[in-house]
């Protein structure tokens, strides 16, 4: 009987989902490392309201990403002011408001529904509609477009075959 240790070492198995757990760790352990400990405020409950403000933030570089778990420099420039206006004294409000000021709604990862941003609200869903109209169209017009029989083989065209089937 064959032993499923292969030279010694664990398992075939086992091999393939160490591997996968030693990544999953370091992919979840990424966004931890974004904030530099140089970055943390002495107060815990100034720093709890900086990595909430933060979780909020889109990194204007990283696009989907929040400043928090960003390691782009813009996203460490952004952090810091966060901490600064917390340290002044800024509300949580103040704060966003002053981002925004700063770099737009776009700044905000989750944008106000108002004019300026109908288009980051309603642009996916629009475009998802305009591609199942154009996809029902698209099959309401094979489906009443009747299919040509094909003309049969003229002599010429008779003779090639047999002589492709025989040779």
């Amino acid at each position: 009987m064959s032993s499923p240790v292969i030279g010694g070492g664990a398992p075939k198995g086992r091999r393939g989902w160490a591997a996968v757990a030693l990544f999953l760790a370091l992919l979840f352990t990424l966004p931890a490392l974004a904030v530099e400990p140089s970055e943390v405020l002495p107060d815990p409950a100034l720093e709890a309201r900086a990595r909430e403000i933060g979780r909020s933030l889109r990194c204007v570089v990283c696009q989907n990403q929040s400043i928090d778990d960003s390691s782009a420099e813009v996203a460490h420039d952004m952090r810091r002011a966060v901490r600064e206006r917390l340290v002044a004294g800024d509300s949580n409000g103040d704060v966003f408001a002053y981002m925004v000021a700063r770099y737009g709604d776009y700044v905000l990862l989750k944008p106000p529904f108002k004019a300026g941003t109908l288009i980051l609200w309603l642009g996916a869903p629009l475009l998802l509609l305009l591609a199942g109209a154009a996809l029902l169209l698209a099959a309401r017009r094979r489906r009443h477009t009747p299919i040509a029989a094909p003309k049969p083989l003229d002599e010429e065209e008779r003779r090639r075959l047999d002589a492709l089937l025989k040779g």
